[in-house]
């Protein structure tokens, strides 16, 4: 290999995702004059949209698929590699792209995102979806469907189940509620009713301080059709490698294709919490099992049996089961530091543990030490937040600059929308790592708003807003400032005091 004519730029970025997109463009506005190469398998990258800076730490905006030719036009020092990575040599400081070709670079960073933890790879009828082709993939199988199984309970499942139509949708997550990863099961139960075909109507705003929801039973079932809340725990039911592929989606992926199946019917939804895959079954396996067959047997292409027992036909699967590191390409040969989750281990600067080598977005995971009010999530506001500190990183590296860690790892900040709602989650929003010893207070107002906050030693240090609260900046410089809450008690979520007032 070292016989072989390269390239050699200043800065080579891996990935044309969000993270990677970002630190090629802080890069060149960094050291126009450098050399920046960044090397995507897709003709396509993610770029920024609509950017807002709501409050110090929490931002808005929107992801665009765009040619990577925009990024030229842009920034003339950019030049964009149309490649897979194939292999990594740090010692040589060189990589190779799956068309043969051997690029030098003088700083590396990889944000080569995550790829799919997919049920398994070699069923044509489970589907991943990670990228736009994976979407469309999707629209064009879901346009014959009559029923299909969602697998999965993070934000690609919540926002899937919400946008299908026309077409019965089982629904299989782990935990004892849905969004388990955003928010607790208040919250859930709180954003059920949006599953149903009528729209709850509004009401003002109630009070309530302490809230408290029963779990379902393990196994439970909830269905919902035309208008209608079932809670039924006998519901009925019926009988190879990383992948290169395009960038990852953005959060509104689900905008500009049709998710409609062939039912002439709005949303069918049923739940069954608590449980996993146990295994999946063609029809001719099926028919040959000794099981207890469901009802319709062999009229499917394929069946899930769950570890609650229970086995169900569907058109097609849809693995939404998270993410891992696509770290891949980068291990042979080379020593990188890897975290328990499997990401490039990266310190306070973004370097990993190879010289010269950084990472940023969902490949990466930081292993610093975390202020209290922040944590890790491979989220498209960090993925950003990273790409453009990984930038700064490097190009401080190159300027012989010192620089601090950024103020965006002070807090930990998002907004996103799930089932129509605006959703802000803000500092320790579920408790993480708190134990017993904190307190909640909420306050819930049926189809308008629920907002929790959590308090530990009488500050607030994390909160949930579902709906349009306009609580989020408020709340945000109470967590940052530590203002001991005590005196205000349950006051604090009084809707007849008007508290960004009261705190100014």
């Amino acid at each position: 290999m070292a016989d072989r004519k390269k390239k050699t730029f200043s800065f080579v970025i891996v990935g044309g995702g969000i993270a990677g997109v970002t630190c090629v463009e802080q890069l060149s506005s960094q050291i126009p004059s450098a050399d920046v190469a960044l090397i995507t398998a897709s003709p396509y990258i993610k770029t920024v949209t609509n950017y807002k800076q709501v409050s110090k730490t929490l931002e808005e905006f929107d992801v665009a698929e765009r040619p990577f030719s925009v990024l030229v036009e842009k920034f003339p020092n950019i030049t964009v590699i149309h490649s897979a990575v194939k292999s990594l040599h740090t010692q040589s400081h060189s990589l190779e792209t799956a068309d043969g070709r051997i690029f030098g670079y003088e700083k590396l960073c990889i944000c080569s995102g995550g790829r799919p933890k997919l049920l398994t790879w070699d069923n044509p009828y489970v589907l991943g979806i990670r990228d736009t082709d994976s979407a469309q993939e999707l629209q064009k199988q879901l346009s014959t469907a009559k029923r299909i199984i969602v697998v999965g309970n993070g934000g690609i499942a919540l926002e899937l189940v919400y946008e299908v139509e026309g077409c019965e949708v089982i629904w299989a997550v782990k935990d004892k509620a849905i969004g388990n990863t955003f928010f607790d099961a208040g919250a859930a139960q709180f954003l059920i009713p949006s599953l149903e075909v009528e729209k709850t109507i509004r009401a003002a705003p109630c009070k309530r301080p302490r809230y408290t929801t029963e779990d379902p039973e393990p196994g439970a079932s909830q269905t919902f059709t035309a208008g209608l809340h079932i809670s039924d725990k006998n519901a009925r039911r019926h009988g190879s490698g990383p992948i290169e592929a395009g960038s990852a989606l953005g959060p509104d992926w689900h905008d500009g294709i049709v998710l409609r199946g062939a039912e002439q019917v709005s949303r069918i939804v049923s739940l069954e919490y608590q449980c996993e895959v146990e295994k999946i079954f063609t029809s001719a396996e099926l028919l040959n099992s000794p099981q207890q067959t469901p009802e319709n047997e062999g009229s499917w292409p394929i069946y899930i049996k769950l570890t609650n027992g229970k086995t169900f036909g569907c058109d097609f699967v849809v693995s939404a089961t998270g993410v891992v590191p696509n770290v891949e390409p980068f291990l042979h040969d080379n020593n990188f530091a890897l975290a328990d989750d499997g990401g490039l281990q990266v310190d306070d600067h973004m370097m990993t543990s190879e010289p010269d080598v950084y990472a940023a977005g969902d490949v990466c995971t930081a292993c610093w030490v975390h202020s209290a009010l922040w944590q890790q999530m491979r989220l498209w506001t960090q993925a950003r937040q990273m790409g453009w500190y990984a930038g700064r990183c490097m190009a401080a590296n190159v300027l012989s600059e010192s620089i601090e860690l950024d103020f965006c790892f002070e807090l930990f900040s998002h907004i996103t929308t799930f089932f129509n709602y605006k959703v802000v989650l803000l500092g320790k929003f579920n408790g993480q790592g708190l134990g017993p010893d904190h307190e909640l207070l909420l306050r819930c107002t049926k189809g308008q708003e629920y907002v929790k906050v959590v308090l530990s030693g009488g500050r607030m240090v994390g909160a949930v807003l579902i709906g349009e609260t306009d609580l989020e900046e408020t709340f945000e410089n109470l967590i940052l400032n530590q203002m001991d809450l005590t005196p205000y008690g349950e006051e604090l979520l009084n809707p007849n005091i008007d508290i960004e007032d009261y705190f100014d």
